[in-house]
């Protein structure tokens, strides 16, 4: 049969192959990357004025100014210190919950589990909205609790499913297997369960970091602009101020990102997010 095959026309059709998998793979990347290029070069450009492809001066004037207001480091710091009580109450609630509805068997236990969904399912704004006359009520508004509060409701979802599914990966035999040799209920979650749950457990804790840092919504709603965090002065530096500072503060706002997903890099695959998507 290989006397058919004519060397010529095969390494042109693979030629020909990979040539159009190289134009695909550029425009995905071009159409991918190339606003986020377009972003770092704006944000080391001290003047720059479309069409120019490309700055007409290049420096770091627009850093300078970012770091030089007040206003704009101390969202910095708010974002960090709401993201961060946001991640930890919401491990202190939602983890015991989580390990609840993987182990115990219970009427509406399904149910329990869509309903954390439905906080996503729906444009949230309205929901806001709804929260926000509550939260006059018991003068909630304008304060931190209140806006952790919102963050944690954005965050409920990741931080009961995903755990929920990585509690159901530990084998009950093996907690067993601890109160056996005299582990009580508490040492045996703790020194079993929890260690092997955590690949579960540090993606859903970067989902609700990350989701915390760039909550905009309901933060500007329910903090009456007394608390502005870096998503809600994006706001005020995209009307008030050229493209630069906004690119500037966009880099910042990508920096905690990146530092988390290097941090918990081995625990970020697949297996761990797609797992804690079923609903068992």
């Amino acid at each position: 049969m290989f006397k058919y095959l004519n060397p010529k026309r095969f390494y042109f059709a693979v030629g020909k192959k990979k040539f159009w998998e190289f134009i695909v793979l550029a425009v995905f990347i071009l159409f991918f990357y190339g606003p986020l290029l377009n972003m770092f070069m704006i944000a080391f450009a001290n003047e720059y004025a479309p069409p120019h492809l490309l700055a007409t001066e290049w420096g770091l004037k627009w850093w300078q100014f970012i770091f030089g207001q007040k206003s704009l480091v101390s969202s910095m710091v708010q974002s960090f210190v709401i993201a961060i009580i946001t991640t930890v109450c919401s491990m202190i609630l939602c983890i015991p919950a989580a390990y609840s509805l993987a182990r115990f068997k219970y009427p509406g236990r399904k149910l329990i589990m869509l309903s954390f969904l439905l906080t996503n399912a729906f444009p949230k704004i309205g929901i806001f909205t709804s929260i926000g006359v509550l939260f006059y009520k018991y003068n909630l508004m304008g304060t931190l609790v209140g806006v952790v509060i919102i963050h944690m409701i954005n965050s409920m979802m990741f931080m009961v499913w995903l755990p929920s599914s990585a509690f159901r990966t530990v084998h009950p035999q093996q907690e067993e297997a601890a109160r056996d040799v005299g582990a009580g209920p508490i040492r045996t979650f703790f020194k079993v369960s929890l260690p092997m749950a955590m690949p579960g457990i540090a993606v859903a804790t970067l989902y609700t970091f990350l989701g915390s840092m760039e909550e905009a919504q309901g933060t500007l709603l329910v903090g009456l602009a007394k608390i502005k965090t870096m998503p809600v002065e994006m706001y005020g530096i995209i009307l008030d101020y050229p493209g630069q500072a906004g690119a500037v503060f966009g880099i910042l706002l990508m920096i905690p990102a990146l530092i988390m997903i290097i941090a918990m890099r081995k625990y970020i695959g697949p297996d761990a997010i797609a797992g804690g998507f079923k609903m068992g």
